[in-house]
């Protein structure tokens, strides 16, 4: 049985990783951390558990009891803990943050995007969670640049839903002003860029050109629905070949022939890729649900990979019909 504690326990990305690690067969939680939220139910926190945890808030860090922590923390709360607190040399860490996603002779941790690094992370004891943008995008991009295909910039469209903001209310998450609307920001700025362009170039080292990324909030509550554009001349059936031959291996990422829904993905660990051409013109539509294939989901993905469970325990998460 792995023995997991989570630190920062009363975001979204935590609750969604506490109802995912409560209902996985070889997991149990020996500990959640909120230091505002010592002595509080998990469940009066995170609603929709009422029932099926039992748990509390702790301010304490039993590290030497368990063999995975999970950081849900706000960027840069991560690397603090680690430089002031001492870490069993065996246990591992899987950070939802973006603060070790960039590769450096700094630190170890290795990028957990499982359809770019599967074999790595088997072995890995420090994962950096890929970003939830950065996940759809890359996972609609990685086919090309592993068949050296990306040599003109990329132009990528990308709206998310409101919970990508964390669970502390500012202006732009109040449902007052959310609905009925819709804005960019971040245009060209965005902080998964970086990380974006790093796989990109892990494939295809050729790769120096631009993600032109426009960020869109959503008039709802979860998922990313990204299209994506690429010049190429190559023809649609090689190119659906290229994608296909890609994911064979992968459980979670599913090359649809017929038009997408953002719908689709919502509450599942599922990445729908849909591939059509334009003239010269290839456009690409990805979807994921970003509390799940963006963050939780895929952190546990990468705890079965580190594990040597099969890669899809406790992840065979159903989307609704409706």
């Amino acid at each position: 049985m792995i023995k997991a504690g989570i630190i920062g326990g009363a975001g979204y990305t935590a609750g969604e990783l506490i109802r995912l690690l409560i209902n996985h067969p070889e997991t149990e939680i020996v500990f959640i951390n909120s230091n505002s939220n010592t002595g509080n139910k998990i469940s009066d926190v995170h609603e929709g558990l009422y029932g099926e945890c039992d748990l509390v808030f702790t301010d304490e860090l039993p590290l030497n009891e368990i063999n995975v922590l999970f950081f849900c923390t706000a960027h840069g709360d991560t690397r603090k803990f680690i430089d002031s607190h001492t870490i069993p040399e065996e246990l591992r860490i899987i950070d939802l943050s973006m603060d070790y996603r960039i590769a450096s002779n700094e630190h170890d941790f290795l990028y957990g995007l499982p359809e770019l690094n599967r074999r790595a992370i088997c072995k890995a004891k420090h994962i950096a969670n890929p970003g939830c943008f950065a996940t759809c995008i890359e996972l609609g991009l990685l086919p090309l640049a592993k068949h050296l295909m990306l040599n003109e910039d990329v132009t990528v469209n990308a709206i998310t839903g409101s919970t990508g903001a964390g669970v502390k209310p500012i202006n732009t998450t109040h449902f007052s002003w959310r609905n009925n609307n819709m804005s960019i920001y971040k245009a060209f700025d965005h902080q998964h860029i970086p990380e974006i362009k790093q796989s990109l170039k892990q494939l295809q080292n050729s790769f120096h050109a631009e993600i032109d990324l426009i960020p869109y909030r959503g008039d709802f509550a979860r998922g990313i629905f990204a299209t994506l554009v690429v010049k190429t001349k190559v023809e649609l059936s090689e190119i659906d070949r290229i994608y296909k031959e890609y994911y064979e291996r992968d459980s979670f990422v599913h090359i649809i022939d017929k038009d997408i829904d953002l719908k689709q993905v919502v509450n599942t660990n599922k990445c729908l890729i849909h591939l059509e051409k334009h003239g010269d013109k290839l456009l690409i539509i990805s979807c994921i649900d970003n509390l799940l294939k963006g963050a939780s989901g895929q952190a546990v993905h990468n705890m079965n990979l580190m594990f040597n469970l099969e890669e899809t325990v406790g992840l065979r998460l159903k989307s609704s019909a409706f």
